[in-house]
C-alpha cells in the first residue's frame, strides 16, 4: 500500500471521529494528537519496509495493525476489508448459496458468530462459538485465512458437499459435519401460528430489512386465527438493524414513550420516542430471551419490560449495548466503529463488562454454564448498584449485563446423551429425514394436504424408528440403550420435526418442536394460569 495512502487512511480514520465532538478547540487538539500518532506509525512502516530482514506485505501489516487496535477498543469495533463488504451484508440483505453461518475470524480461527436459521448448518446442530478447524481435511486454524478464504471454501452450489472440523468449547475431540450446501434462506420471521386458543406466537431470528413487513403478515394472520395474546420469541435472536428494532418496539407501545436512547463520548444524548399507532398496543405480551439474545432483542425487551407493558420470560441476555456506525476508508474498506451506547427507558446500559479483553469477552456466555446460571439466578451478584425501577409500576429491574426476565426458565437437560448429540453434531436426524422425504414425498404431501394434518396425523412408526437406528448404527454411531432410554422422545419429535420442515414449510418444524422449548410451554402457562395478571404490569393502559 502506498504511504499516501496508508497516511491519508489513518489522519481521515482519526479526523472523522475528532471533528464529531463539536467543540473546535478540542478538535484542534485531537487532531494534532491524531497527526502525530499517524506520523509514528508511518515512520515505524517505513523502517520496517526498509531495514527489516525479510520481505514485507506493507498491506497485510497494516490490516492486521488496524485489527490490533479495534480489539483494544472493544470487542465490537470491527474492520472489514473491500472486497467483504458487500457479503458482510448478506444475512441481512438477500440469499446465497452456502452453508449458512455467519462467521468472523478471530485469533487466526474460523468463528461461528451464529447459524443463519433454516440453512444446512443449524439443521446439523453447528453452534455459535464453534470454531472451524479444517474443512474437507485441510487445516484452516492458525494458517492466515482470511475472510475471503472463507467464502472460498464455505460457499459453493447448492448439492454439493463440505466437511469441516470443528472445535467446540468443553468437547475434547475435535467434532466432523458433513455439510450439504444450500440456498440459505434471509427470512426474518420462522415461524408464526397460534400456540394455543387466543395466543399467537411469533418467532423473530434477526432483525433485518425485511422483518417489520413479514411481522405485519404475521400479526393480520393471527388476528384472522384469534390471537388475542401474543409470545414474542426472541431466543437466540443476535440483533441486527437498530432501526428494525425501534419500529418493532413502537408495534408495543404508544405514542410519545421512550423506546431507546444513544449516547457516546462525541454524541450527545438522542432519544427516540413512540410515533405511530401500533399494531399490538392491546393485548397481553410475552417476550422469550435467552443467553442468545443480543443488541436489538435487548433493546425490544428492555423496552416492553421497563414501560411494564409484558413479562420477559426466560434467561438472561447476551448484554450487547454498543452501537456501531460504519466509517468507510480510503481503499474502500470500511471499519464498524463502536460510537455510543444504547440505554432502555429506565436509565440501563445492559452492555456486559469487556474490559477483561476480547477473549474474556467471548467466554463469558459458556462461564454461564459453568457457573450455574443457565440453571439458577441464585449465582448471580446482583448488588443494588444495579437495580433501576420501571417506569410506571416502578418494579425492580437490573442492569449490568443484558436483560434479566421476569420470569427465569433453567434451561432444561432432561432429554440430554452422548448418544442424542453424536446424533445432533452428524446431521443424522436431519439426513435420515430427508431421505424418507424424498422417497416418499408425493405420497406424504396427498396424506397430509395441510401443516394442521400432518401435526396431529403424522407418526413415527415403530418400524421407521428401527430404519432410523439402523441408518444411526451405519453411519457410525453405537447404539446406545441409556442413551437411547434418555432421550428418546426427544430424538423422536426431531425426526418428526425435520420431515414436517421438507414436507411443508420452515414453521411447521417450530410447531412440532415445541413441545422442547421450555421457555414457550412457560409463557402459555403464564398467560392462562393467571400470573400475567398477578406481575402488576400496566399493559391494559397502552
Amino acid at each position: 500500500m502506498p504511504q499516501s495512502i496508508l497516511s491519508s487512511l489513518f489522519y481521515g480514520l482519526l479526523i472523522v471521529i475528532s471533528m464529531s465532538s463539536g467543540s473546535l478547540a478540542q478538535a484542534q487538539d485531537d487532531q494534532t494528537e491524531g497527526q502525530a500518532q499517524s506520523q509514528k506509525f508511518n515512520a515505524l512502516l517505513y523502517y520496517v519496509n526498509q531495514l527489516y530482514v525479510e520481505d514485507v506485505d506493507s498491506e497485510a501489516l497494516v490490516e492486521a495493525a488496524i485489527v490490533g487496535m479495534l480489539e483494544e477498543m472493544d470487542p465490537h469495533s470491527v474492520y472489514i476489508p473491500a472486497d467483504e463488504l458487500k457479503a458482510a451484508d448478506e444475512p441481512l440483505n438477500g440469499n446465497f448459496e452456502g452453508v449458512g453461518i455467519q462467521f468472523n475470524i478471530f485469533k487466526d480461527t474460523i468463528m461461528v458468530v451464529s447459524p443463519i436459521s433454516g440453512g444446512p448448518s443449524e439443521k446439523l446442530g453447528i453452534m455459535s462459538g464453534d470454531r472451524i478447524v479444517t474443512v474437507d481435511g485441510e487445516v484452516v486454524a492458525g494458517t492466515g485465512v482470511t475472510n475471503k478464504d472463507v467464502q472460498r471454501l464455505l460457499k459453493g452450489p447448492k448439492g454439493t458437499k463440505v466437511t469441516v472440523g470443528i472445535k467446540r468449547s468443553g468437547e475434547r475431540e475435535l467434532l466432523e459435519f458433513e455439510i450439504i450446501r444450500d440456498k440459505i434462506p434471509i427470512f426474518s420471521i420462522d415461524a408464526s401460528y397460534m400456540v394455543a386458543p387466543g395466543i399467537g406466537y411469533i418467532k423473530v431470528n434477526r432483525f433485518a430489512k425485511t422483518t417489520m413487513s413479514e411481522m405485519y403478515e404475521a400479526f393480520a394472520k393471527l388476528r384472522k386465527a384469534g390471537m388475542k395474546d401474543l409470545v414474542l420469541d426472541l431466543q437466540g435472536n443476535g440483533g441486527g438493524m437498530l432501526r428494525t428494532a425501534i419500529q418493532m418496539a413502537d408495534e408495543f407501545l404508544s405514542e410519545d414513550k421512550l423506546l431507546v436512547y444513544t449516547e457516546g463520548r462525541t454524541f450527545p444524548r438522542e432519544d427516540t420516542k413512540a410515533r405511530i399507532p401500533g399494531r399490538f398496543e392491546k393485548g397481553r405480551l410475552v417476550v422469550l430471551i435467552d443467553q442468545g439474545s443480543a443488541s436489538a432483542s435487548e433493546i425490544v425487551s428492555g423496552a416492553v419490560q421497563d414501560w411494564d407493558r409484558g413479562l420477559i420470560v426466560g434467561r438472561r441476555s447476551f448484554g450487547k449495548g454498543l452501537v456501531q456506525r460504519p466509517v468507510n476508508l480510503p481503499d474502500g474498506s470500511a471499519v464498524r466503529l463502536t460510537v455510543q451506547k444504547y440505554y432502555t427507558p429506565s436509565g440501563r446500559c445492559i452492555q456486559k463488562p469487556y474490559d477483561e479483553g476480547v477473549d474474556a469477552y467471548r467466554k463469558e456466555k459458556y462461564e454461564r454454564y459453568a457457573s450455574g446460571e443457565l440453571l439458577s439466578l441464585d449465582s448471580l451478584d446482583l448488588p443494588d448498584s444495579l437495580k433501576y425501577a420501571t417506569r410506571i409500576q416502578e418494579r425492580t429491574v437490573y442492569g449490568g449485563g443484558g436483560i434479566l426476565p421476569d420470569i427465569f426458565v433453567p434451561i432444561d437437560t432432561t432429554d440430554n446423551s452422548k448418544y442424542f448429540s453424536k446424533i445432533l453434531r452428524k446431521g443424522l436426524d436431519n439426513r435420515f429425514a430427508l431421505h424418507y422425504v424424498d422417497s416418499l414425498r408425493a405420497t406424504l404431501e396427498e396424506d397430509y394436504p395441510s401443516e394442521d394434518a400432518f401435526i396431529l396425523d403424522f407418526k413415527i412408526s415403530e418400524n421407521m424408528t428401527e430404519e432410523f437406528l439402523a441408518f444411526v448404527e451405519k453411519e457410525g454411531v453405537e447404539f446406545d440403550e441409556e442413551g437411547w432410554k434418555t432421550s428418546q422422545d426427544a430424538i423422536i419429535l426431531r425426526i418428526k420435526a425435520m420431515i414436517g420442515r421438507n414436507v411443508m414449510e420452515q414453521s411447521t418444524f417450530y410447531r412440532v418442536i415445541s413441545p422442547l422449548n421450555e421457555s414457550l410451554l412457560k409463557a402459555v402457562q403464564i398467560l392462562q394460569d393467571g400470573t400475567f395478571e398477578k406481575a402488576n404490569l400496566a399493559h391494559e393502559t397502552f
